[in-house]
């Protein structure tokens, strides 16, 4: 009977042999099709990768699966095949020299994977190879739709000109960047169109608001907290894994204390996480986008700022500029925004209107504007924004020098007399220096200016104190101006 039964085994073992090729077949048809699925979908399906290794981690009792590109300088470190206790690691054949991609899958302590498991394992590494050839392939292939519905940088003047030249430089690498520029310039849609531009635009764009991090929970919220670490608490990805496979975005990064510097240096040096009340690290693949309101150079002088930090995050820098100091695209975002709201009412800007905006010095920047436009499609009166339209504290200057002319219907002559008071106000009332400002000789000033103080004298309203303050740059003195003719 022994025999018997010794023979009983070998033919189960067989039959439970067979099936279970059958079963890894099976398993792998289920990864092709939903690869398939995902190849000839649309561009803003998920990455092929990250399909590959959802639906492999559905057929191998693993706790994840990854597939992912080696960066260079943890090449000479990793030796494939590995297999240890808690992982096992595969290298994935490339067509690159220098490339290194890797499937590593990684599974509770204890319990790992068998004979069967592993050659499973195996033969989805060479379909990874397939799979990262073709996301490449699909990366490199122009995606406009998904860039245009993007807000546009918006801007003609040299400055933006500049900026988008050096956006599109910079999105063509995977490096570090750092964003500088004040609060309200546009520095989170500057690295939105980095991502969007770079071969990692089919990857999540994750922002974090650095200033908003609460120091006990920082760790938590940037690299995750595994399960049951306190009564309660449920496991869950930081910042950094749910950014895996494309950008995470950092935002006022000059707001993190010290210790928490210390430790976003080792995830950004490293690549590498871990969790919350975890015992190994995490690899991530993504890239990092740094921007700061204040120069991080000057808070390192000042010791606010840790110098190994700046160095990781500096080196690719981009600054945004103020929109104070490009005037002449005011206008062209001040239509961008009303374009914006046509849905909801549509309006256009009044001359006057464009005037007092132009004349602005907007401190909050483009933030300030957008939200000024907000407000006028909000509370409008009339089918135009008017100079009555916008806050007391834009329409100041615009409705202080030009609305006294305008409400009192002045005469060109009139008008000029008080155009030629208010440049020598601002000339510290040198007769000189106002010819050559305006462009007209001594006499033709002393009349304008003499009519100006007859008006004065009859009632009208003292200049404003603007005027009176600001000073423009010297100029060439017309040939018309008497040569020696100083302040009166």
């Amino acid at each position: 009977m022994s025999m018997l039964d010794d023979l009983k085994v070998l033919q189960e073992c067989s039959a439970s042999g067979v099936a279970r090729r059958a079963d890894r077949r099976t398993d792998l048809r289920h990864v092709i099709r939903a690869l398939v699925a995902g190849l000839v979908g649309t561009p803003e399906a998920r990455p092929l990768p990250r399909v590959f290794e959802q639906e492999l981690s559905r057929v191998l009792p693993v706790r994840s699966i990854r597939l992912r590109e080696v960066p260079t300088r943890f090449q000479a470190r990793l030796v494939t095949p590995t297999r240890t206790a808690e992982s096992v690691v595969l290298d994935v054949p490339t067509a690159e020299p220098g490339r290194q991609v890797v499937l590593e899958a990684m599974f509770e302590p204890g319990r790992p994977l068998d004979d069967w498991n592993v050659q499973l394992l195996s033969a989805a590494a060479h379909l990874g190879a397939l799979v990262m050839e073709a996301d490449f392939r699909r990366a490199s292939a122009p995606v406009r739709g998904r860039v245009e519905r993007t807000a546009p940088l918006v801007g003609s003047t040299p400055m933006m000109q500049a900026l988008r030249d050096r956006v599109e430089k910079v999105a063509g690498t995977d490096f570090t960047v750092l964003i500088e520029g004040e609060s309200g310039t546009g520095k989170e849609l500057v690295a939105r169109h980095i991502h969007e531009l770079s071969w990692r635009r089919r990857g999540p764009f994750v922002a974090v608001n650095c200033a908003a991090l609460v120091e006990t929970l920082l760790e938590a919220e940037l690299f995750g907290i595994e399960d049951r670490t306190a009564t309660g608490v449920k496991g869950r990805r930081g910042k950094f894994e749910n950014a895996d496979g494309g950008t995470l975005f950092l935002d006022e990064v000059s707001d993190l204390s010290l210790s928490a510097q210390a430790k976003l240096l080792r995830a950004i040096q490293d690549l590498a996480v871990e969790r919350v009340g975890g015992n190994g690290f995490r690899r991530v693949d993504l890239r990092v986008v740094a921007a700061s309101n204040r120069p991080l150079s000057a808070l390192v002088a000042k010791g606010l700022f840790r110098a190994d930090l700046f160095y990781r995050l500096s080196g690719v820098e981009v600054h945004v500029p103020t929109l104070r100091s490009r005037p002449g695209d005011v206008l062209e975002l001040a239509e961008h925004f009303l374009s914006r709201h046509r849905d909801t009412r549509a309006l256009t800007l009044s001359r006057p209107a464009a005037d007092a905006l132009q004349l602005y010095d907007w401190p909050g920047n483009v933030r300030e504007l957008e939200r000024l436009i907000e407000r006028a499609v909000a509370l409008a009166a009339g089918a135009s924004v008017e100079v009555d339209d916008l806050p007391p504290h834009v329409r100041g200057q615009y409705a202080e020098v030009f609305e006294p002319s305008i409400g009192s219907a002045e005469t060109m002559r009139a008008w000029g007399s008080r155009y030629a008071r208010l440049v020598y106000e601002r000339c510290g009332r040198n007769k000189r220096k106002t010819c050559g400002v305006l462009g007209i000789s001594y006499h033709t000033l002393d009349a304008y200016l003499r009519y100006a103080a007859g008006y004065r004298d009859g009632g009208r309203k003292e200049l404003p104190q603007w005027v009176r303050g600001r000073q423009p740059s010297s100029t060439v003195v017309p040939a018309g101006a008497r040569a020696g003719e100083g302040a009166s």
